[in-house]
């Protein structure tokens, strides 16, 4: 059993769950240890003590540890890497590349780590010196998903500790493995006991332990919809800090003067890559009717071109979806659709030489923005196609959804690229680019349904892991 990691310690617990490859059912990858209430509370009063000495630490001294951690993932890239296709589904390629992002986000926050910045500013009484500094926040709860199993949790771990908070960290418990070879590495990186931990486990028990424990000051969620709002709720209870991202129905609009084959390439990127398991995923493609069916056709002809398959064999693009629930709940919708009146190309349960929760990539033509598949975040291989009668409907459709994470627009006009920009009701806009797919140095979040609280990524994320002090002094 792989166990915790707590105030220094690997800790063994009583129970574990076992961690299979959703690629190949028969391949058991382990089995890694089920917390409980009482190890987050340990772990919560280790890192209340590190939190101390660790806030007050030398900027160089967590610069120095964020530096270590981005280099140790760097070289072990590739064994992190398999571990991640092998657990959660993505392509080998796809894997490797997320690991690398992870190693970039650390090596970023270890130079943000000597760049804290603060304000003086003269006061409006005389012989008054102001100073506004910020301050780390104290104990954070970091509770991250399954579907970016090192770069999510990187880039909530790796601010936290650069702006001198402690971690108490819950990653899903569908991908433990990826999380556990993070923790090894961040153990290794000389951090005072106390300062990062791991508790892996249930959402209900362990997640609900970080959001309802008095010293956990903070809660960074990324994960559903539903869960998101109760821990808000929960959360509220304490007057604990919250950042919550959660769900996406992203458009990408294609208008009549797109290039076409640039539009599909960034819709099929969008919409069916990692699986379509991804909150900016292209799920609503809005495109100008004069262009509809050419469109439609050529989508159909390439999505069938890819291959679908164990996410460690070579030449695989759509690995399998991560569990035997998603895939259901995934057929449910291609299902739905179907009922409510589009045209489903694809969207079927595929067998493989080994057994594993494959699904061919599912096209919703004819589809309406009101069909609750255009509406509800399916989180899989599955994309509606919507028709639009000109720019105007295109941005209202695009922007009638409860969510506003990301949104894209493909067109040759720098007119619509603007007002898109502009009008958008998302926060993020993609001109020409696929919706998913986003940089480690600025900032990443939405608006609506899809987030609350501040950014995270970049310098955005000292307005969630820091404290403003405002100091007033005088000098007589």
């Amino acid at each position: 059993m792989q166990p915790n990691f707590i105030a220094g310690r690997w800790v063994s617990a009583e129970t574990a769950a076992e961690n299979r490859n959703p690629s190949d059912l028969s391949d058991l990858i382990g089995h890694y240890a089920s917390g409980t209430p009482e190890d987050v509370d340990q772990a919560a009063q280790a890192a209340a003590m590190a939190s101390k000495t660790w806030g007050l630490s030398s900027p160089q001294v967590r610069a120095d540890a964020l530096e270590r951690i981005g280099a140790a993932i760097l070289a072990r890239k590739d064994e992190l890497g398999q571990m991640l296709a092998r657990e959660e589904g993505k392509t080998l390629p796809e894997a490797i590349g997320e690991t690398v992002r992870a190693a970039q986000i650390f090596k970023f926050f270890a130079q943000e780590a000597v760049r804290i910045a603060g304000d003086a500013i003269d006061s409006v009484r005389p012989n008054v010196d102001v100073m506004v500094t910020r301050e780390p926040v104290g104990v954070i709860g970091l509770i991250t998903p399954w579907n970016f199993p090192i770069a999510i949790p990187a880039w909530k771990i790796a601010p936290a500790l650069c702006y001198g908070n402690c971690v108490v960290f819950k990653p899903a418990d569908l991908t433990p493995g990826t999380a556990h070879l993070l923790a090894q590495i961040i153990a290794e990186a000389g951090l005072p006991d106390g300062v990062f931990n791991l508790v892996m486990g249930a959402g209900s028990v362990v997640g609900q332990a970080i959001v309802q424990h008095p010293l956990i000051q903070a809660i960074s969620f990324t994960g559903s919809v539903p869960v998101g709002r109760a821990m808000a709720v929960e959360a509220a209870k304490g007057l604990k800090k919250v950042q919550l991202e959660m769900g996406g129905k992203n458009p990408m609009v294609v208008m009549q003067d797109a290039d076409l084959p640039l539009a599909i390439e960034a819709c099929l990127n969008g919409a069916f890559y990692s699986t379509g398991q991804r909150c900016t995923a292209s799920s609503r493609l809005i495109v100008h009717r004069a262009i509809y069916d050419e469109f439609c056709d050529q989508l159909i002809a390439a999505t069938g071109e890819l291959k679908v398959g164990h996410a460690l064999e070579h030449g695989t693009q759509i690995g399998p979806v991560v569990s035997r629930k998603q895939l259901e709940s995934n057929l449910s919708y291609v299902s739905l659709a179907a009922q409510e009146g589009a045209d489903v190309i694809g969207g079927e349960q595929l067998n493989a030489s080994t057994e594993g929760f494959f699904q061919r990539p599912a096209i919703f033509r004819n589809a309406r923005n009101d069909m609750r598949t255009s509406q509800e975040e399916i989180f899989g291989p599955c994309a509606s196609v919507i028709p639009a009668d000109d720019f105007d409907h295109a941005l209202a459709l695009a922007n009638e959804t409860a969510f506003g994470l990301s949104s894209g627009i493909c067109t040759g006009s720098l007119k619509y690229a603007r007002e898109f920009r502009r009008k958008s009701e998302a926060g993020m806009v993609m001109v020409n680019l696929p919706t998913a797919g986003v940089d480690y140095h600025v900032p990443f979040g939405g608006r609506k349904g899809s987030s609350l609280g501040s950014r995270e990524q970049g310098r955005h994320a000292a307005e969630f892991y820091t404290s403003v002090k405002t100091a007033y002094s005088f000098a007589g």
